[in-house]
């Protein structure tokens, strides 16, 4: 019941948001310096040998990652290309790197990379560590570019391009932080972003 209440103020804050608000101004604070360690160099990222591009959002939910990153893959196939999809795998239990089989389930994989597997066109991996997952993809298949699926804060990977989705009707909700907004990050991370 409350879980609802909060969601339900991600859009227009009620006592529940209000309360949750110091949390929210400690997560985006938190959030903040890790980016600046990243880009600081006193956090390390993997660069990998091959042009990796990231398709996230700043909100909790779908905002149409999976959608874009199915597109994504078949225009870099049309131009010759031969793209590897990886993924976190939310909701599975995969934790080492492994390829996604179209047969396989969401509770062994997640959902949003069967989607992505059974479009076709490329290669999908997932695992706990997406540096890992990056490595064994370029690895294990005749892959020339990466393609990151919900990863704009996973900044332990060096990328070529960002490309941030914003949900069209939600936008950033009521522009707070987890817990007492929907955002993953304060909108300002929008900076690093290279198309949105």
């Amino acid at each position: 019941m409350i879980d609802e209440q909060i969601q339900r103020g991600w859009r227009r804050p009620n006592l529940y948001n209000k309360l949750l608000y110091p949390l929210s101004l400690g997560y985006a604070g938190f959030m903040r310096a890790r980016s600046c360690a990243y880009q600081c160099g006193v956090l390390r990222s993997y660069d990998p040998p091959a042009p990796l591009i990231v398709v996230g959002n700043l909100s909790v939910g779908g905002a149409g990652k999976t959608p874009l990153v199915i597109a994504l893959v078949a225009a870099l196939r049309q131009r010759g290309l031969r793209p590897g999809v990886i993924a976190r795998g939310y909701g599975g239990r995969a934790r080492a790197p492994r390829l996604v089989q179209p047969d396989d389930t969401y509770r062994e994989v997640g959902d949003e990379p069967i989607l992505i597997a059974r479009a076709g066109g490329a290669p999908v991996a997932v695992g706990r560590d997406r540096a890992r997952c990056a490595q064994w993809m370029l690895a294990h298949h005749n892959c020339d570019v990466v393609i990151s699926d919900d990863g704009f804060q996973h900044l332990q990977l060096r990328r070529t391009a960002d490309i941030v989705v914003v949900d069209g009707e939600q936008r950033f909700g009521n522009g707070w932080c987890l817990p007492a907004g929907p955002l993953r990050e304060p909108p300002d991370a929008l900076r690093r972003a290279d198309w949105v």
